[in-house]
C-alpha cells in the first residue's frame, strides 16, 4: 500500500483500514481530477456501497478530500491540498469542468478572497464552477 495514503491518514486522524487505503490510493494516483461516484467505484472492486460513502464523509469531515461543485449533477470528490484539516478546509477555488471529457480539475489561483458582499450577509462558502474545454481536448 501507499505510504502517503498512510502517513495521511496519521496525519489526518484516521485509522488506518485496506478500504481507506485502497481509497485514498485512488484520489493519490488522480491527484489533479475530481472523480464522481460512478468513477470511484468502477475502480474498486468488492466493496460495500455504504462503506464507501461513510468512508467518503470521513474523508471530507477531515480534510483529506473536497467536495468539487463543478455545475454537474454528478457529486464528484478531489484531493485536497495539504493544508487543509479538520478546522480549516482550504478548498475555495475554482473547479472547471471540459464539456468534451466530462473531466473535472481544480484551478488554483483563480478566486480572489475575500469576496465583498452587501453588510447583512455572511459568506460561509465559495464555489466557482467554470465550463469550457480543457487543454488535452483543444489539442
Amino acid at each position: 500500500m501507499n505510504t502517503t495514503a498512510k502517513k495521511l491518514l496519521k496525519q489526518h486522524g484516521l485509522r488506518n483500514t485496506a478500504f481507506r487505503l485502497r481509497l485514498l490510493d485512488l484520489f493519490i494516483g488522480n491527484k489533479e481530477v475530481a472523480l464522481s461516484n460512478p468513477q470511484i467505484e468502477e475502480n474498486l472492486s468488492d466493496f460495500d456501497r455504504i462503506t464507501l460513502y461513510r468512508t467518503l464523509k470521513s474523508f471530507e469531515q477531515a480534510g483529506i478530500i473536497h467536495q468539487a461543485i463543478d455545475g454537474s449533477n454528478d457529486a464528484k470528490y478531489a484531493l485536497c491540498n495539504d493544508d487543509c484539516d479538520v478546522h480549516n478546509h482550504n478548498d475555495d477555488h475554482a473547479h472547471f469542468l471540459c464539456s468534451v471529457c466530462n473531466v473535472t480539475t481544480c484551478i488554483d489561483g483563480i478566486l480572489s478572497l475575500p469576496i465583498n458582499v452587501p453588510e447583512a450577509y455572511t459568506v460561509d462558502k465559495v464555489h466557482l464552477a467554470i465550463t469550457g474545454v480543457c487543454p488535452d481536448c483543444k489539442a
